[in-house]
């Protein structure tokens, strides 16, 4: 049985750690540096650090607030927010990330994708997809849309179409964030979770709505992803990553243990 991951989401904003419920009412909760530090320690299998608002401020990502967070842990480190440019994707692996997640630029210049696939492989980038569930038409046959700019911009594409695309022009790894349940701690969309792995040859992230250890089982099993990003969860202390391992384990799933 594959091992799944559970993947420490940080988003950051001026610096600080900070969280909301579907991407609104955003408030500092600590230093994302110490923060990252606590969870490589504890068996974080990845750390995702987003500089949530620099694509919406047109700018770069904080590359020292990144640069320092991946020389205090010992896990994998993927970066996004604001990286729309083959040279934003290069500085970002220079400065001690693993790979880079592209999110608005890859959907309004896709040829990032490829581009930054060739030169760096595949296995450097990952697409993040926000996504909104909407009625079903047309031209949103799946009944989900992708959405931009911290799910401020509506772009009139099906996520599952997106989805196939981006692993056609070279994407290594889906992260599929449901707006609908981010910072709810209500359970994953497992829908649509499982509707983008099940398009898709590469692996993919659940995103958005975890709150209790049984939600990461869902959605691995369920859902079919390789990956559960978790925030809320383990940011306000109700669980650590290791609580999330143990029960995991106990209920059958393949994880990669604790030291």
């Amino acid at each position: 049985m594959a091992i799944k991951r559970i993947i420490p989401c940080l988003d950051v904003r001026n610096g600080k750690l900070t969280k909301g419920i579907k991407f609104q009412g955003n408030v500092d909760i600590g230093d994302p540096i110490e923060t990252a530090k606590r969870y490589s320690q504890d068996g974080a299998d990845e750390i995702i650090f987003y500089d949530i608002t620099a694509s919406h401020e047109g700018r770069s990502t904080m590359l020292k607030v990144a640069e320092a967070i991946a020389a205090s842990i010992s896990v994998p480190f993927c970066v996004g927010g604001g990286i729309s440019t083959l040279e934003d994707i290069g500085n970002t692996l220079a400065a001690g990330a693993t790979k880079v997640s592209i999110n608005s630029a890859a959907v309004t210049t896709p040829q990032l994708i490829s581009d930054g696939a060739s030169a760096f492989g595949s296995q450097c980038i990952l697409v993040a997809l926000d996504v909104l569930q909407v009625p079903v038409s047309p031209l949103i046959p799946s009944g989900y849309e992708i959405v931009i700019h911290g799910g401020r911009k509506h772009m009139g594409i099906d996520a599952v179409h997106w989805a196939k695309k981006v692993v056609q022009l070279g994407a290594g790894e889906l992260c599929v964030n449901s707006i609908d349940a981010d910072g709810t701690k209500d359970g994953y969309d497992l829908i649509l979770t499982r509707l983008i792995a099940q398009n898709v040859q590469v692996p993919v992230i659940a995103s958005g709505g975890a709150g209790h250890p049984q939600h990461l089982v869902d959605a691995v099993t369920i859902g079919g992803a390789s990956a559960a990003l978790v925030a809320s969860i383990v940011h306000y202390g109700q669980y650590t990553i290791t609580d999330l391992k143990r029960y995991m384990s106990e209920k059958g799933v393949s994880v990669q243990q604790v030291p």
